[in-house]
């Protein structure tokens, strides 16, 4: 199995101050990897550093191709989807409005509705609001299209924000049993950040723990899960 990512050697600037001091992870094809830690931590940093928003020092691979010098838009092209902190949804445009906005990269109109409905089929209740401005809906309907309108490039890697902030445990469980089918039936390759660490380390395969703009701790999932000493000290639980 191939890497979908490579980062070696990242540094990121907020202006002159640095918040990444010469992070490395990768993730391979297919697979589920969670950034945890506190807050400052440097884990939205991490997202927006690949994706170009910030300026940035060392390698950024996807799948094998150097993209640390490229725009935020033809990174995208590339196949890397960014769902923010925040969602950033379009709310003066219908639930399906946002989705074909979200598929605009398509060629023809027939993979652009099957891509729409294809969503619908992972969220049902977002069908149900479809003619919905996406200013009305609720927190956690939100939050779905925000992913699904993501989906809808068609992308190799999802990098998802906080996709669990501010929603109640019966809805944040809903959309990470979402995320993990669509892992596993669109093989699509998710880095993951996430301040409900349990939550986090039961659906990745990998993990990395930041603090201070570093990688402190790195491993599999179901190890670092049953680790107490890295649970106590680190993950809060």
């Amino acid at each position: 199995m191939g890497e979908v990512l490579r980062v070696e050697k990242l540094e990121a600037w907020y202006g002159p101050i640095r918040a990444l001091h010469g992070i490395d992870l990768r993730l391979e094809e297919g697979r589920i990897a969670t950034l945890l830690g506190a807050n400052g931590a440097g884990k939205t940093t991490t997202l927006r550093a690949i994706c170009g928003m910030l300026k940035t020092r060392g390698t950024i691979r996807f799948a094998g191709t150097g993209i640390e010098r490229l725009s935020t838009e033809d990174i995208v092209r590339l196949g890397v989807a960014h769902v923010p902190d925040g969602r950033g949804t379009f709310l003066d445009l219908t639930t399906e409005e946002n989705l074909r906005l979200g598929g605009y990269a398509r060629r023809d109109r027939a993979s652009l509705v099957a891509g729409v409905e294809r969503m619908y089929g992972y969220f049902p209740k977002l069908k149900q609001r479809r003619h919905q401005q996406a200013g009305t809906l609720s927190g956690g309907e939100q939050q779905m299209l925000a992913v699904a309108r993501a989906l809808m490039l068609g992308p190799r890697l999802l990098l998802l924000d906080e996709p669990s902030f501010g929603l109640a445990p019966l809805v944040v469980a809903s959309i990470f049993e979402i995320l993990r089918a669509i892992n596993r039936e669109e093989k699509v390759s998710i880095l993951l950040v996430e301040q409900n660490a349990a939550l986090a380390l039961e659906l990745a395969d990998h993990a990395f723990l930041l603090e201070t703009g570093r990688i402190v701790v790195s491993g599999e999932a179901a190890t670092m899960r049953e680790n107490e000493t890295i649970r106590r000290s680190y993950l809060g639980y």
